[in-house]
């Protein structure tokens, strides 16, 4: 009675793959829900920093994960361009600059036009706060998940 369950390599798990569009989904989640918490603790221990209620909160780290994530592309392009296609260093740091401490006071902007007094986010020393701590706090939850895939026994194949 050699049932397949009891058998030694059903104790291997076997390996998932997920595609891009996959992946992608599941960063994008997970940046939003980081992005949710790191703004409602701004907002628990801040005092300039006010949202309304947890669905506006939920819709202003919908927004800013967007604006980063666009932010972010846009940077990814002038550094290209600027480093790597005509090896114009001070133009490009100056630009990518530009982009990163001017993209805040955009974002600013956008979240007041779309929000109104619903959402304070602060000024801009707090908005830069609130955008280091979200991409941090995500880059640690993403570490930590590449982390647990790595090095398990679980999920390495066994040669018997």
């Amino acid at each position: 009675m050699n049932d397949e369950a009891t058998s030694p390599e059903h104790d291997r798990l076997d390996l998932v793959t997920e595609t891009r569009r996959q992946r992608a989904f599941a960063e994008n989640v997970l940046n939003v829900l980081v992005n949710v918490v790191v703004l409602n603790l701004f907002v628990e221990f801040s005092a300039v920093v006010v949202i309304d209620s947890f669905w506006i909160s939920l819709l202003t780290a919908v927004l800013l994960t967007a604006m980063i994530g666009l932010l972010s592309k846009v940077e990814a392009r002038v550094h290209h361009f600027f480093f790597e296609t005509h090896s114009w260093r001070v133009a490009g740091v100056i630009s990518i600059w530009l982009i990163l401490f001017g993209g805040k006071f955009v974002m600013l902007e956008i979240v007041n036009i779309v929000f109104g007094d619903r959402v304070e986010l602060g000024h801009l020393l707090e908005v830069i706060l609130i955008v280091v701590a979200m991409m941090v706090a995500f880059q640690g939850m993403k570490w930590v998940y590449d982390r647990l895939g790595v090095g398990d026994s679980s999920t390495e194949s066994t040669s018997g």
